[in-house]
């Protein structure tokens, strides 16, 4: 993505601590722990591992670009991944694993506050010396490097800047009569009910986890309340009762209410109800660039056949929801050097194009117009667009965890949205003051 991203903090969520480990640590030899670290490395070894969240559709390419790492550094690098969860349960691993002393060499992580609290436990290593090193503020797109800049600790290394958008089949709109891209809010409503009366359910999306239903939801609130009021909210700077976010939870209610989502939303898999509109199952689904690999191409289907667009919000900046995604190396590593020397690798552009990356923060790694061709059209529209902190990276875990309660009990009717409202404000005033 090759866009100015205008926020160079993000006030995100925080990682949490539960489940099982993974596989085994470095191994072999004896190392002292990295410089102001404080605690125990590793053994030293030439022996990496990788903890990652690669999708289904592209671990393999990820696997190879690795091995041919190993093949040029000299290393012998395990790759462990969790895929599909989101940041409901992959910090949970990771952190649980560091707690017990172990962990991976290197991982990969959100920016925000699902990144911070791993800086904070000074369990990630300061990379500013590697920065220096390899060049990297010269590389690689410098708001982004700020998405992974924690109280000044450039503890990670972004590779990927996301923008979420409405992802839909051209056919389906076509076949209700949908002549144009929605352009306001009362248009993409109006989009909705010609495709309920074609036949087809509009949005795909599913309530498993939390995050990714929300996606509609931060929508609608940066509909109702707008930029400055949106970002004040995140931040506990404003009261959440208040009438703009019960319109949000209005809508969201009718989103569900007018059949607009499937049918029982609240317990379907992301991973399974997201690639339905490439399916022809519903016409669309709020994600990001990825789709256009791990759902099209990996559907064998032409991009011709599928668009973006940015969600409407009849607001000035017209604002998408997006995050950074980068790695970070484990204080207690037996071989930092080597770590960096492989995040080093993933960040060159002919990496970042072998692993089909689709919204690089790397120079020369755009994406292909040919092989890409919704992508690039998003990096040169949308992503040059300022964006809003993604929800799920906007709380820390408790509140978050909250978050998603109040979101599935205002959809199964337990709670109004004044009440929804008023919760969310318990919530976030809770954090604000701590």
């Amino acid at each position: 993505m090759t866009g100015t991203y205008t926020r160079r903090g993000f006030i995100g969520l925080s990682a949490a601590a539960v489940a099982a480990g993974l596989a085994a640590c470095t191994g072999g030899g004896t190392a002292p722990a990295p410089a102001g670290q404080g605690g125990t490395s590793a053994p030293a070894s030439n022996n990496l591992r990788v903890f990652t969240y690669e999708d289904t559709t592209t671990i393999d390419l990820f696997k190879e670009q690795i091995a041919k790492f190993d093949a040029q550094a000299g290393t012998t690098t395990t790759v462990d991944n969790l895929p599909g969860s989101g940041a409901a349960v992959y910090p949970d691993k990771l952190r649980t694993e560091l707690l017990g002393g172990r962990g991976p060499d290197v991982w990969r992580i959100w920016g925000g506050q699902i990144g911070a609290p791993f800086v904070t436990a000074k369990q990630a290593l300061d990379l500013t010396p590697y920065y220096q090193k390899f060049g990297w503020d010269s590389k690689i797109n410098t708001d982004a490097i700020g998405g992974m800049t924690f109280e000044g600790v450039k503890a990670g290394v972004p590779f990927i800047a996301r923008g979420i958008g409405a992802w839909y089949n051209q056919a389906l709109f076509e076949k209700a009569g949908i002549s144009g891209e929605p352009a306001s809010y009362a248009e993409l409503e109006e989009a909705n009910e010609k495709l309920l009366a074609a036949g087809t359910t509009p949005l795909a999306t599913g309530g498993k986890y939390g995050w990714h239903i929300m996606r509609l939801y931060e929508y609608l609130l940066e509909t109702s309340a707008g930029p400055e009021l949106h970002d004040k909210l995140l931040k506990g700077e404003e009261s959440w009762d208040r009438p703009e976010v019960v319109t949000a939870f209005t809508n969201f209610k009718k989103w569900q209410d007018k059949k607009w989502i499937p049918e029982g939303a609240l317990g379907l898999d992301p991973s399974d109800i997201e690639p339905e509109y490439v399916q022809g199952k519903t016409a669309y689904t709020i994600t990001g660039q990825w789709t256009e690999v791990q759902a099209i191409q990996a559907a064998k289907k032409d991009s011709a056949d599928f668009g973006v667009f940015q969600l409407p919000t009849d607001h000035t900046p017209l604002r998408y929801s997006g995050f950074v995604e980068g790695y970070m190396i484990n204080a207690r590593s037996g071989n930092p050097d080597k770590s960096a020397e492989l995040i080093d690798f993933i960040v060159q552009p002919d990496t970042q194009k072998a692993l089909k990356v689709t919204s690089s923060t790397v120079a020369g790694a755009e994406p292909d117009p040919k092989e890409l061709p919704l992508s690039y059209e998003w990096s040169q529209g949308p992503a040059k667009q300022p964006f809003y902190t993604i929800q799920d990276q906007a709380f820390p875990k408790k509140v978050a965890d909250q978050y998603f309660s109040i979101q599935s009990d205002l959809l199964q009717g337990k709670i109004t949205p004044e009440e929804a409202a008023k919760q969310m404000q318990d919530a976030v005033s809770a954090w604000a003051k701590g």
